[in-house]
């Protein structure tokens, strides 16, 4: 069923037209061919997007173009073509009022073919030709998903939910654009009404699947005079009807569009028949995704974040009762850590006195008659200590907050005599949290550190893993400097600050074309003076970016986190263990008191600037066989980058520069030069020899530094379950050092998912 009917030749013609040259030049971008105008990178897309959001009847046009385009670039071998269009029609073809089913069809064979190329052609290929065959047989299927769990309206058969959070560090930023991010993710978030979006649903699902035999403005007029509750009402109706035909594996398209005629003439029941005739095809907008804005200036604050996203609303309590009950679960956590490790066996704590009569009448069988059966069980009893109630038991709000659809009960299962207990549902991932960081690679390196701190918590006590689904962005910003900007003069070039996003960029094109591109111009729109026009700019589009980033963006680009062992010249203090993402720097250290300074060494003046240092690091070699190396040196100081200079390098590996300092002797008299010494590894130790100390940065971020260090350790960082699972694997097997049993089957290192548009393309 064709669901646009053509206009006039002459308009349909200079549309086409007209989308075709913004298709063209958009691809001529990839090409490198970048736009006169310098103010247009990065926004063809999205100035592609919102032409066909004026006349939405022009979203088949758009479609169709796309479609050729793509079959022109797999006929040509313009792979990189490939993945951009595919990205801007799938964008087209969810928000579009109706599609064909033709031209459905048409992508999804197109999608299909990619399943014979490499990664990641072939997993987006999948992904995509999945959604489309769902919904060739329910149309509006996907916008549908998309609004649900982004808006989090409740509904049974969908029952997702999904958040965005915007995480600034306000030390990097300045103040005029966390204040111009604030306001328009607040303006962003009240926008829409949980009524409002349940009427998107309906009028969007009906046009879909009826096409032009929808009158849709009688349908909103019908619906904008409902209660809440009659609309909530049909939207539960459309829901089911379209996810139950579009999840049966051979359901029928013309059963699903009578249902939702039925649906849609039963809501029209009580409206008068008008003469008017229909207007087409109109279009029924996307809401913005929930978004918050948040200033990071805690350590845990993601962690907190995110299981304040996990507890139901219903289950919400005022702000200062909640802190503490964070706080609460924090201490909870670091005691059960330290019973982990002094505790030969698990004790069952208890908190009555181990009597049955002290039992009241209800405890374990709230709505159950009393009976034999009844009785066996409250008479069966386990072991344990008796224990006074504590306010560090608050915790359980925790796991009361969990309940829902295929969540545990929190209360504890009996076993009965002759009655077997009920298997428990699996947990499911119902939430996903999108976190999107802004920032350079200073922010990138806090969030190492917060998610390593994540996965230890998480190791030592699972709460969010078996119910969040978590995913990270990154969208550089640059242009202003913020309050550490005079601290770190040596790395304050948008290049030297930005490697993270360098890279994303080289690897995919799309990411650089909509994301790095834009990296100037936040600023540029957080600092234009207050007027009308800057405000319809800036909540169209930078909103409008970022929810195009975290929809579309869902190939992860996988960073090695290395672990950092540093040790002081003082042995009173104790070694400090860190984590970096992209640099460790190491430098001379200024200034040396007195009593620092061997006597026995004043001639060492004479071997130039610098310290000596021992250096053992494992060789990167083709064969991938272990080589220790060892070397001793004179150096004034090194750094070593995780981020390789190209994508065709690998992530694993860490680019050691050496600055040696070499001594020269002629006829003049003694001289001194440096030259720069490369490594390749992912293990090596570095120790003062003379026992003179010197200062290390991580991450490029002053607040990071620690002074007087005569010795580190740099190896990736592992995993914390792994090692968990491997030092109870070394209990039974001592003399094993090989990974045997659960363990080989486990990530060994910790890895940081940032998410772009196509990954890394080979």
């Amino acid at each position: 069923m064709l669901c646009c009917s053509p206009g006039p030749a002459m308009e349909s013609a200079e549309a086409e037209s007209d989308i075709l040259r913004r298709v063209r030049t958009l691809l001529r971008e990839l090409d490198g061919h970048h736009p006169a105008c310098q103010s247009d990178r990065g926004m063809l897309r999205w100035t592609l997007h919102k032409k066909i959001d004026q006349n939405p009847s022009n979203s088949p046009i758009l479609v169709r173009i796309l479609v050729k385009e793509l079959e022109r670039a797999e006929r040509g071998d313009y792979r990189h073509y490939i993945i951009p269009l595919l990205h801007t029609l799938m964008y087209a073809l969810i928000k579009a009022p109706c599609i064909s089913d033709e031209l459905c069809s048409r992508v999804y064979d197109f999608c299909k073919k990619l399943l014979t190329l490499p990664k990641p052609f072939c997993t987006i290929g999948l992904d995509y030709a999945a959604r489309l065959k769902m919904e060739k047989t329910a149309p509006g299927m996907l916008y549908q998903r998309m609004v649900i769990s982004e808006q989090s309206l409740r509904s049974d058969p969908y029952p997702y939910q999904e958040k965005i959070f915007i995480f600034a560090d306000p030390e990097l930023l300045s103040e005029a654009i966390c204040k111009a991010l604030l306001t328009d993710t607040e303006a962003a978030r009240v926008s829409q009404s949980p009524r409002a979006c349940m009427c998107y649903v309906i009028t969007h699902a009906m046009q879909a699947a009826l096409g032009e035999g929808c009158d849709l403005s009688a349908l909103r007029m019908q619906l904008q005079g409902m209660p809440s509750s009659e609309v909530e009402h049909w939207f539960q109706e459309v829901v089911m009807a379209v996810e139950c035909t579009g999840s049966k594996v051979a359901a029928d398209r013309g059963q699903h569009m009578e249902r939702l005629q039925s649906i849609y003439s039963a809501i029209l029941s009580s409206s008068p028949p008008g003469d008017a005739p229909l207007e087409g095809l109109q279009g029924t907008p996307l809401p913005n995704p929930n978004i918050s804005f948040h200033l990071w200036t805690e350590d845990d604050q993601l962690w907190k974040e995110l299981v304040l996203f996990i507890r139901p609303l219903s289950q919400s309590c005022e702000p200062d009762h909640l802190s503490q009950d964070l706080d609460n679960f924090e201490i909870q956590d670091i005691i059960s850590d330290c019973e982990c490790c002094e505790q030969t066996r698990f004790s069952v704590l208890s908190t009555d006195s181990g009597i049955e009569r002290d039992l009241p009448p209800t405890s374990e069988e709230p709505f159950a008659p009393c009976s034999a059966d009844t009785e066996q069980s409250r008479l069966h009893r386990k072991g344990g200590i008796k224990k006074k109630p504590s306010p560090l038991e608050s915790v359980a709000f925790l796991q009361t907050g969990c309940n829902g659809p295929g969540v545990k009960p929190t209360a504890k299962v009996q076993r009965r005599v002759g009655i077997p207990t009920e298997p428990t549902a699996p947990l499911l991932r119902l939430h996903t949290a999108r976190i999107v960081l802004l920032g350079d690679d200073r922010i990138l390196g806090r969030l190492a550190q917060a998610y390593h701190s994540l996965r230890k918590r998480e190791t030592r006590r699972v709460f969010l893993t078996p119910r969040l689904n978590l995913q990270f962005y990154y969208m550089p910003v640059t242009g202003q400097p913020g309050a550490l900007a005079a601290a770190n003069p040596s790395a304050t070039s948008p290049e030297e600050l930005c490697e993270v996003a360098a890279y994303l960029g080289r690897a995919d094109p799309w990411y650089e074309s909509n994301i790095n591109t834009l990296c100037h111009m936040i600023p540029k729109l957080a600092t234009m003076p207050s007027s009308p026009s800057k405000h319809l700019v800036t909540d169209l589009f930078i909103t409008d970016v970022i929810a195009y980033y975290v929809r579309m963006g869902a190939q992860p680009v996988c960073f090695q986190v290395y672990a950092v062992k540093v040790f002081f010249s003082s042995s009173s203090q104790e070694p400090a263990e860190d984590v970096f993402l992209t640099e460790l720097c190491v430098r001379m250290q200024d200034s040396i008191s007195p009593r620092e300074v061997n006597p026995a060494k004043k001639k060492t003046t004479l071997d130039g600037p610098g310290i000596d240092l021992n250096v053992t690091y494992r060789k990167v070699v083709v064969s991938d066989r272990a080589k220790e190396v060892s070397l001793s040196l004179r150096s004034t100081g090194l750094s070593m980058k995780a981020i390789p200079a190209n994508a065709a390098e690998d992530l694993a590996c860490l680019n050691v520069d050496v600055t040696e300092v070499v001594r020269i002797n002629n006829l003049s008299g003694r001289s001194f030069s440096t030259v720069a010494n490369k490594l390749k590894t992912c293990n090596i130790k570095i120790r003062s020899t003379e026992q003179r100390p010197f200062t290390l940065c991580l991450d490029k971020d002053s607040r990071r530094t620690y002074r007087n260090v005569i010795s580190l350790e740099v190896s990736p960082c592992l995993e914390p379950s792994y090692c968990l699972q491997k030092s109870r694997t070394m209990k039974f097997s001592l003399h094993e050092a090989e990974d045997v049993g659960l363990v080989k089957y486990m990530p060994k290192s910790l890895l940081l998912p940032i998410n772009t548009f196509a990954g890394v393309i080979q």
